[in-house]
């Protein structure tokens, strides 16, 4: 156990007894604790494998390579269909843990191998996700921000095709990118 992560239990509320027996679960498969991102983070050889992290309904592991195990019991979840890489298994009860607690184990282990492997996952690049029209017609009204945009890092220029393609409304995507194009201007991620 490492020190620097107690007050993420010492102050979970809600949620305090299945967090601490997913830390120790954890730690059980020889993972390293480590505080990363204010919650804690499970390495091994320093490579992330699963964070514990705590919502307003549930508790969960994030596994950062989850899609690449087998998932054979169906326990792990995409949070959203934008999420490559990453997979959740939730909980709302510490007996929910209790009673997972060998697959649980058993993901944790899987992940171990994956990342003794060193595989990755393949992720889609940029240009594999659809351009909102009203940014396109943005891009090609003004070449400053063409261009200012094509300067940004793929995760950047994602971050933003991803937000400004999120409503259903033409008005409210057409209002996001009028709102950010002076950050992208300036060559400001979408969080900068």
């Amino acid at each position: 156990m490492n020190p620097k992560v107690d007050f993420y239990f010492n102050n979970a509320g809600k949620w305090q007894q299945e967090l601490e027996k997913l830390r120790v679960i954890a730690l059980d498969c020889g993972l390293t604790e480590e505080l990363k991102w204010g919650v804690p983070c499970y390495t091994f050889q320093r490579s992330n494998v699963i964070l514990i992290h705590d919502f307003k309904e549930y508790c969960a592991f994030l596994f950062f390579k989850g899609a690449l195990l087998s998932n054979a019991n169906g326990i792990l979840i995409q949070q959203s269909e934008n999420v490559q890489a990453a997979r959740q298994i939730r909980f709302t009860s510490i007996q929910n843990i209790l009673d997972l607690e060998a697959m649980l184990k058993a993901n944790i282990y899987e992940a171990i191998e994956v990342e003794k492997a060193g595989l990755k996952v393949t992720l889609k690049k940029t240009g594999e996700f659809p351009m909102p029209a009203e940014l396109q017609n943005k891009l090609d009204q003004i070449p400053a921000l063409k261009t200012a945009f094509e300067a940004l890092t793929p995760g950047r220029q994602r971050a933003y095709i991803l937000h400004f393609s999120a409503p259903k409304q033409a008005k409210t995507r057409e209002s996001r990118v009028e709102k950010y194009m002076p950050q992208i201007l300036h060559g400001k991620g979408l969080k900068d």
